[in-house]
């Protein structure tokens, strides 16, 4: 008997039943793959059906204000004089003048340099000079009894006037060894000790005049037609918390910056105390005449992003379409809230001046419409929320934190 089985009706059985269990298998993987589908999408359908939590938030209504006309810049102060006091010749410290600190007068004397070698060759100029004039005299008298000529005389007037100009210049170098005070004011720490050789040009102490002292600021272009020279400055300084200092516009920079679209402009202020230093940065109020009218919100309602501003305005909630069928919107259960009436919408506006606590709004909202002012990280448009006006912060027009 042939062992290979040829018999067809065999083969077919064989066939027959590989293919049902193919079939079987496509089932079986077909129907865990179905009801993984079907199961994912009933669960999206739920999740998507699934009423947004409200978040509660506190609102403000956008109100128009009367703001003072006002421009507010930061400055830097410059000393009306100021510099670091150096010497022009070089020597040895033979005596110190002042102490560190020390409010002086213009032309005190501040240091002296050892000048024994420039004294004497003063004393050797004068004697020349001395010379010089008596030769000048003899030749006057010999020129009126015509012994020498016009010539010899002029000749000797000449030598006269040298040395005359010789000992005012070793005269000069001489002065230059007494170091003084340009002019009056604040001397600051001296680099110098007794003995020390000073080269020329080297620091000695810096002296700034304080009183009174000027503040630079910078402004956008578009104020310049109204600052004029004349108006009155405040001025507040993180070292003096809760004080003002007072002051009147000196200067206007005829050029605009090309770069920045600034003018600069100077103020002064008095100083009798001393207070203001050159350097201290200020914050620099400038007043206008007039009053301004804007639409201003609370800082807190405006959501700042790299695509723009924007507030969050607060409206009655629109029902959806279903809602208009009464299976749809099923009453709450017993000790359930009630769904939320209101909801948020996102608004782009454009932002105008800072003033204490509130935002100017140019452009955007209108007079009267609310606002959300807390929680705006966790809104999005056309959510529902829940006002809670309870507890809300104090906004002020000019917050002073130092009060309370």
């Amino acid at each position: 008997m042939n062992p290979t089985d040829t018999n067809p009706k065999r083969s077919g059985s064989m066939k027959l039943r590989m293919f049902l269990m193919l079939l079987v298998t496509a089932l079986v993987f077909g129907a865990v793959f179905g009801m993984k589908w079907m199961g994912a999408k009933a669960m999206n359908r739920y999740f998507d059906a699934m009423p947004v939590p409200p978040a509660t938030i506190s609102t403000a209504a956008v109100a128009p204000m009367s703001w003072d006309n006002s421009l507010e810049a930061p400055g830097s102060f410059v000393a009306v004089n100021g510099t670091e006091v150096t010497t022009e010749s070089g020597g040895i410290v033979q005596a110190i003048h002042f102490e560190s600190g020390d409010i002086v007068d213009a032309g005190e004397r501040l240091v002296t340099l050892d000048a024994s070698t420039e004294v004497g060759e003063l004393k050797r100029l004068q004697a020349q000079a001395e010379l010089a004039e008596l030769n000048r005299d003899r030749r006057a008298k010999l020129l009126e009894s015509h012994v020498v000529s016009k010539s010899d005389y002029d000749a000797a007037l000449a030598e006269l006037a040298a040395a005359r100009a010789a000992v005012e210049a070793q005269a000069a170098k001489v002065a230059k060894k007494d170091l003084r005070a340009p002019f009056a004011g604040v001397l600051g720490i001296r680099h110098v000790n007794l003995g020390q050789y000073l080269a020329p040009g080297t620091a000695i102490v810096t002296l700034q005049s304080l009183d009174p002292i000027d503040i630079d600021f910078a402004l956008p272009e578009m104020h310049l037609s109204v600052v004029r020279p004349g108006l009155a400055i405040t001025v507040a300084v993180d070292a003096y918390p809760g004080r003002t200092f007072g002051g009147r516009i000196l200067a206007i920079e005829p050029r605009i910056d090309a770069a920045t679209r600034n003018f600069i402009v100077r103020g002064r202020l008095a100083n009798k105390d001393r207070r203001l230093r050159a350097g201290m940065f200020g914050r620099l109020r400038l007043d206008l005449p007039g009053k301004t009218e804007v639409l201003a919100v609370p800082r807190t309602a405006i959501s700042y992003s790299s695509y723009g501003s924007s507030v969050f305005l607060v409206q009655p909630r629109k029902a959806p379409a279903e809602a208009a069928k009464p299976e749809a919107a099923p009453a709450p259960a017993a000790g359930q809230p009630a769904a939320p009436q209101m909801e948020v919408v996102q608004r782009f506006v454009k932002v105008g001046e800072i003033r204490g606590d509130f935002v100017a709004i140019l452009e955007g909202v209108m007079a009267g419409e609310q606002v959300a002012t807390s929680g705006l990280l966790k809104l999005r448009n056309q959510q529902p929320v829940i006002v809670n006006n309870e507890v809300m912060p104090q906004v002020e027009l000019n917050p002073n934190p130092g009060e309370g």
